[in-house]
């Protein structure tokens, strides 16, 4: 994309502007300083420079007292100067976007216009006549804006283009692409409407990636050490591809490799968000009795504490991100923030409960208590399974409600609903839009370890907003900030059915891979595997390698004839169907890997986890497949065997962490 860029004078003040429709920028100027009967001064430097240009040469500009009484020979030379000091970066260090030394290019052709400079409170240059009269070009208002009505449409266009706007996070074609469905009047022809409700303060327009602070040191030649690569306003990742760009004419446009799925952010793109600073976040009502929020919800007594603890927590004040403002890994910092004045951040909540403990229904009381007082909610989760499974039940608990589901290829991603369900990726379009953000199954792949997952959850709540993770496994940075007391957080140590977790125990077994090798050394395991099918169990056999799959299945099958034993695994296209015949005790024996440690819930199950001493298997992976056991009200004591030649630090944490939970359930009663 290319734009037009002027300089600004304005109460004493400089600075650098770019413009999808610089006839907006002109009358809004002029309204402002008559408004104000206060001079001001415009300098036309460029109509048409690509916008990663721009926007650098904005961020860049510092300001000098001798500006006002600069002509337009001085702001020429000031402007070719900082083309020419681009350029030479350029060559000296290789593209500032990833190419190679002396192969970047920039691009500073205008269109040929002629600058012009003009003091508001004068008469217009000529140019200034010839450009309010020319056609519009693609993207603007097609009617000229000293015509009758003109101004009145276009601030009609600007209040619609920012109510479709609220809460978003979207490129330019994604625009494109919302106004379709939503207001096609507008489609194709917003660019003038969106400037002016950036002017006004209602959007924030930016490129696509900006440049990460900290240049290279020195001047000129004797700079050292490379430019930091571009950062993705959308995603915070460092943007390390580049490519030629037909749109800003780069040889090296930077684009993100990392939201690619959801379209590409390049340095020349546009990028609209609704502007912050909207009213405050919805609180939650003070004073809830766990008496009548059990009875409202239907909850366990473990629940309802749990719960009535959340609520305690969405009804404080904002705390101005100090909850969370020792979490690194957990709440990143927008990158751009000015050194020492770090962003606002939501405060944050762990609501910490042992598997098959009943999650969802207890983040009802939650939404509800946010929605009662007209806020809006977000609930996302890693999957787009657990999205489609969520879906109906939220819908049947908030009838009155709009609901909105996102995920890849969702139909609704252009409606807006009180309470959003969405899986991780599609917070990317979102900007300070909720009041509360859950984010169920923190510690899943992908969210992760993500911090791009994370730069988005955080993006998508407003400042002074709240945030409740809901994990069975919380990441140990997490767990160690909940025992110290700096994250606030409440556990249900106990599932809805009232019986301890089943605790694991070990079995010393060689390596699958020996085994595979030797199958007499997989009689231990055999034999523990026999007393799970006699007893009627269905049995959860976990292996760390999709290779291990089938030929353990063939050895299994011969030792087990009466029994159907299968396998599966995230490579098998028949895995749906083979999870439902194994609910279905069609089949007795599945082996699996790490796919099938969550979201899989089967009566009367047991667990055997083979190499459990993988550096595959973590602590929370092992909770995880521990926690497939004794889910069931009937079977409540299932088998958990962990099964290695070695007796590992992950799976000591995993025993101490479901003993402890054990422990804790019996202390608080909630044990039967």
């Amino acid at each position: 994309m290319r734009v037009a860029v002027y300089a600004r004078g304005f109460k004493g003040s400089w600075t650098i502007k770019w413009s999808l429709d610089i006839r907006v920028d002109v009358l809004w100027w002029k309204q402002q300083v008559d408004t104000h009967g206060c001079n001001g001064r415009m300098v036309f430097l460029s109509g048409a420079m690509a916008l990663s240009q721009a926007a650098e040469l904005e961020q860049r500009f510092e300001e000098r007292p001798d500006l006002r009484n600069w002509d337009l020979r001085r702001w020429e030379f000031w402007l070719k100067e900082q083309l020419r000091e681009k350029k030479e970066r350029v060559r000296h260090e290789g593209s500032f976007f990833g190419g190679q030394a002396g192969h970047g290019t920039t691009s500073d052709e205008d269109g040929n216009r002629e600058l012009w400079l003009w003091d508001l409170l004068k008469t217009p240059p000529e140019a200034v006549f010839r450009l309010l009269e020319e056609p519009a070009s693609a993207g603007r208002m097609k009617q000229r804006l000293h015509e009758a009505g003109a101004v009145d449409e276009l601030s009609r266009q600007a209040d619609m283009l920012t109510e479709l706007l609220r809460g978003r996070s979207l490129l330019a074609a994604e625009v494109d692409a919302l106004l379709q469905e939503t207001a096609p009047m507008l489609a194709g022809a917003w660019h003038s409407a969106a400037q002016l409700a950036s002017l006004q303060g209602r959007l924030v327009l930016d490129a696509g990636l900006t440049a990460d602070a900290g240049p290279p040191r020195g001047r000129g030649l004797l700079r050292t050490g490379r430019a930091k690569l571009p950062r993705c306003r959308r995603c915070g990742s460092e943007a390390t591809g580049a490519a030629a760009c037909a749109a800003c004419g780069r040889a090296d446009c930077a684009y993100c490799e990392a939201c690619l799925a959801l379209g590409r952010s390049r340095a020349c793109s546009l990028l609209l968000r609704s502007a912050a600073g909207r009213a405050p976040a919805v609180r939650a009502a003070a004073g809830q009795s766990t008496a009548a929020v059990r009875g409202r919800w239907g909850l366990s007594a473990a629940q309802g504490d749990a719960a009535c603890a959340a609520l305690g927590f969405l009804a404080e004040p904002p705390r101005g991100g100090s909850a969370g403002g020792r979490g690194r890994a957990w709440r990143p910092q927008e990158h751009g923030a000015r050194r020492g004045h770090a962003p606002a951040a939501p405060s944050r909540f762990l609501l910490w409960a042992v598997t098959g403990a009943g999650k969802t229904e207890m983040i009802f009381p939650l939404l509800g208590s946010i929605l009662d007082k007209g806020g809006r909610v977000l609930v996302a989760t890693p999957r787009r399974d657990v999205v489609l499974e969520l879906a109906p039940r939220l819908a049947k608990a908030f009838q009155d409600t709009r609901i909105v589901t996102l995920y890849g290829g969702s139909t609704e991603r252009w409606q807006a609903g009180e309470l959003t369900l969405a899986t991780t990726h599609q917070l990317m379009r979102f900007y300070q839009a909720f009041d509360l953000v859950v984010i169920d199954e923190l510690d899943a792949f992908p969210y992760h370890n993500d911090p791009m997952l994370a730069f988005a959850a955080q993006n998508a709540c407003k400042p002074d907003g709240k945030f409740v993770y809901l994990s069975a496994t919380p990441p140990r940075p997490l767990q160690k900030e909940a025992a110290r007391g700096i994250l606030p957080h409440a556990k249900v140590p106990v599932r809805f059915h009232g019986h301890p977790l089943p605790v694991p125990r070990r079995i010393a077994l060689k390596s699958i891979e020996q085994c595979l090798r030797q199958p007499l050394l997989l009689r231990r395991l055999s034999d523990a595997l026999r007393k799970s099918l006699e007893r009627d169990a269905q049995v959860f056999l976990f292996v760390s390698r999709i290779r291990h799959i089938e030929p353990l299945v063939q050895i299994l099958r011969r030792a087990f004839s009466g029994y159907v034993v299968e396998g599966t695994s995230s490579e098998d296209p028949q895995r749906a169907d083979k999870v439902i015949r194994f609910r279905q005790r069609e089949i007795r024996l599945l082996v699996t890997t790490t796919i099938l440690e969550r979201g899989v819930t089967v009566p009367r199950s047991d667990v055997f986890i083979a190499d459990a001493d993988s550096g595959l298997f973590d602590e929370a992976s092992l909770v995880q497949m521990a926690g497939r056991a004794g889910r069931s009200s009937e079977d409540p004591a299932g088998r958990v065997i962990f099964a290695s030649p070695q007796w590992t630090l992950s799976q000591k944490r995993a025993v101490k962490q479901i003993t402890a939970m054990n422990r804790t359930a019996r202390k608080r009663g909630y044990i039967k």
